[in-house]
């Protein structure tokens, strides 16, 4: 089995202009195969590597879900726990009488936020993507979710995130990402440790993840967003990942190379994570129906949100899933997923921010499929 008609996908799609540079990883009947190409800037000489760190925004998540398991198979996280036991800015939470509700428009939440509605986005805070003053107020004190990690400590972010009503009773609804960064906080409060470190000890180490970090002083390629004019400089090479985060996020701020993430994805298909993590708990269907039917607005029909902090198909309703596929896709234009029933993790690392939802890397995942099935 080849993925040549995949590699020479990407290789026109760099080639076109879509991509300065990127590295697919693939594995496959117990082989992997790693393909960079292109360069780390427009216009540039320097060639992008197999072992070149990308900005893998939202496939930092399913890192921290991995994380949040080891500390509760260690008998260290309860996720049934109220949240306040260790961030008590978020004891006793004020909600919003309903979504668009004024900021002062509000009521007692009903429940406490548990560590599983942080896991399960179900927590009541998230993306807001309206002209509701939420939304507004989330945006004005950086605590919106974008394309860059947040710029203040942690503490700091989220004394300023609980200054705001939720918007939802905690455990009503499904809001997505918020619930990562705060699950950032908690995991170093709880252990008295530095993300990174935990990350370190417990993942990456045990795993042989050497590529996968908070931040790279050396290596990193040029990040781009889509202009008017072409691709824009959103993040240089010697920009905000290129020095110690004040907030160590994982919600988006890891950086990680094509085999790294490949090699996560297999060891949770092979139900080999470290630290007594086990796949079945990973991949646990998190949702209630209400909570799923609230999420697939945002993850599409026939998909749901599992405790592992990924995306997981129910039902095919793309000609390139398989239920049972589970990964994620990060807004800087990183997409990783494995099709079990298939035997295949495949990854797609660029440059290049997607601008919505149908902009994404359709083409690569027929390819992918289309290799295998």
């Amino acid at each position: 089995m080849t993925f040549s008609e995949l590699f020479a996908l990407v290789d026109r799609q760099v080639a076109e202009g879509r991509y300065p540079g990127a590295v697919v990883a693939v594995r496959h009947a117990g082989t992997t195969t790693v393909h960079p190409t292109g360069t780390l800037a427009v216009g540039g000489a320097d060639p992008v590597t197999v072992d070149t760190p990308f900005r893998v925004a939202s496939v930092s998540k399913p890192f921290g879900g991995v994380l949040a398991l080891s500390l509760a198979a260690d008998g260290l996280l309860d996720l049934d726990a109220d949240v306040a036991r260790w961030l008590p800015e978020l004891a006793d939470p004020q909600v919003l009488a309903h979504p668009d509700a004024e900021l002062t428009d509000v009521v007692p939440a009903q429940r406490p936020i548990t560590v599983a509605d942080l896991l399960h986005m179900t927590a009541g805070t998230g993306l807001r993507m309206d002209e509701s003053p939420l939304a507004h107020a989330m945006w004005e004190r950086q605590v919106s979710p974008g394309p860059l990690p947040p710029s203040a400590s942690a503490d700091e972010w989220l004394g300023r995130l609980a200054a705001l009503p939720l918007s939802d009773q905690p455990g009503a609804g499904w809001r997505y990402h918020t619930g990562s960064d705060v699950l950032s906080v908690l995991l170093a409060r709880v252990t008295g440790r530095s993300v990174a470190d935990l990350l370190a000890e417990r993942v990456t180490g045990p795993l042989g993840l050497t590529g996968t970090r908070f931040w790279d002083a050396d290596r990193l390629p040029v990040q781009y967003a889509p202009g008017d004019d072409g691709l824009e400089v959103l993040d240089p090479a010697d920009g905000v990942w290129s020095r110690p985060p004040a907030f160590e996020s994982l919600g988006g701020g890891l950086l990680s190379t094509a085999g790294d993430v490949c090699a996560f994805l297999g060891a949770i298909a092979d139900d080999a994570l470290p630290g007594g993590v086990r796949a079945a708990d990973v991949l646990r269907d998190g949702l209630t129906d209400g909570q799923r039917a609230a999420a697939q607005t945002f993850l599409g029909p026939g998909r749901t949100w599992a405790t592992g902090n990924l995306e997981l198909t129910l039902e095919v309703t793309d000609p390139w899933t398989t239920t049972g596929r589970f990964g994620w896709t990060g807004g800087t234009g990183t997409s990783a997923y494995c099709d079990p029933s298939l035997d295949l993790v495949a990854v797609l690392l660029t440059q290049r921010m997607m601008t919505g939802s149908h902009d994404g890397p359709e083409e690569f995942w027929q390819a992918a499929h289309d290799a295998v099935a």
